[in-house]
């Protein structure tokens, strides 16, 4: 089966389907490739930082997606031994998205798609890429295998907004630089909320370090943090023994260890890492999201910057449509711009992350001290503001918008 389109975007996820939006109000026939057939699939991204938020907000699907449900989060809090050494008051920023929200990837997914279904030019194709289509060079779209068939989507250019672990990105022959910038891994689990905390915190008990968060509709999803390498040693002593590990790394957070951790499939293992694609674009190609840099869990930057991605290659991906120049330093106006904001978070990421997880000694000592420089001088302020609002100036192109609904 053939079918034409304008774009064609690999990966129904955040960052995909907020540009499919985007483009589809400006007129743009835009055709979704989504490997996986349904929502309900795992997810681990689920806060929302108000950056992100002002984004979903401007694209008229922020109130829509937070009533299908969701938990809103007042601070980010780390404690040591029952002793909080930094707070982060989101309420204390410029309004009005001045907090986090816990938000099921399921409920943003649905409301994207619902908000694209309702514009002209969209189609949701649920196949697995599998080739590019390439005349001369240049990327002219994308063969796809689905339970109906296989399919050949051509468009004028190809996204690739489909993960860490692009398909797209591989296909196109771009490196992937790995950058193990983290000490730790992460393993994720759910169990029952006994209150809601109403905030994002770390935890340090004593033993590793524990990321928690309220999680729709009634669940603390919990991030066990490890040093790289050190599960594969821990797996094999079996599920008793990891509970009690787990219950000993925040016994003021984990409630019901043994009803919520049945078996080692109820335990999800997080390979954290950073990474960047050498270069973003080819001809008739470009890749957003973490199909372009990868980030780790702290700081909950990633679908943030997926968000921001999308805001941003918006107007440069209209342009080049109008234009009729699809070429790879065309569309690098887009990565020109984006590239310097990524690295400044990934050396932030970096050093948050040795801050308030690593368990070296020298981190242990200074962790206390630079905690008060954080809270006690105008530092703290702007680093939650960074951290929370992402690059300043990025704001949806709006004036960019034509289309309306179908009849």
């Amino acid at each position: 089966m053939e079918e034409a389109t304008d774009v064609c975007v690999v990966g129904g996820g955040p960052a995909g389907m907020a540009l499919a939006l985007l483009l589809l109000r400006s007129g743009v026939r835009v055709t979704v490739v989504e490997s996986s057939p349904t929502l309900d699939r795992e997810y681990r991204g689920e806060i929302l930082q108000p950056g992100g938020l002002a984004v979903l907000d401007e694209i008229g699907v922020l109130e829509g997606a937070a009533a299908r449900g969701s938990h809103r989060l007042a601070r980010f809090r780390l404690v040591e031994r029952g002793k909080t050494l930094m707070a982060f008051e989101y309420g204390r920023l410029r309004g009005p998205h001045n907090y986090l929200l816990s938000l099921p990837q399921a409920h943003l997914l649905a409301e994207l798609r619902e908000r694209c279904e309702e514009l002209p030019g969209f189609r949701y194709l649920v196949a697995r890429a599998g080739a590019l289509v390439e005349e001369n060079g240049v990327v002219r779209g994308v063969r796809a295998k689905g339970a109906d068939g296989s399919h050949t989507v051509t468009a004028s250019c190809v996204v690739g907004a489909d993960g860490r672990h692009s398909k797209i990105r591989r296909l196109a022959n771009i490196e992937h630089q790995r950058h193990d910038i983290f000490d730790q891994d992460v393993v994720w689990f759910r169990l029952p909320a006994k209150r809601p905390l109403g905030e994002v915190m770390v935890n340090r008990a004593g033993g590793n370090p524990m990321i928690a968060y309220d999680s729709h509709p009634d669940t603390l999803q919990l991030g066990w943090t490890l040093p790289k390498g050190e599960w594969k040693r821990l797996a094999p002593l079996g599920i008793e023994a990891l509970r009690d590990r787990i219950e000993a790394a925040a016994p003021d957070v984990v409630t019901d260890v043994r009803t919520g951790i049945r078996t080692l499939a109820d335990l999800s293992l997080l390979d954290v890492f950073g990474a960047t694609a050498e270069r973003w674009t080819a001809d008739g190609l470009v890749l957003i999201g973490d199909a372009a840099h990868t980030h780790g869990p702290l700081g909950a930057q990633g679908i943030n910057l997926a968000l921001q991605d999308a805001v941003l290659l918006h107007p440069v991906l209209l342009a080049a449509l109008r234009e009729k120049d699809l070429s790879a330093g065309r569309l690098r106006e887009f990565e020109d711009t984006r590239r310097p904001h990524i690295k400044a978070v990934m050396k932030f990421q970096t050093i948050q992350s040795r801050m308030m997880l690593s368990a070296d000694g020298l981190a242990t000592f200074l962790r206390p001290k630079l905690a008060r420089v954080m809270m006690r001088t105008p530092i703290g302020a702007k680093v939650t503001d960074r951290v929370a609002f992402g690059a300043p100036g990025i704001r949806v192109a709006d004036s960019l918008f034509t289309a309306d609904r179908k009849e």
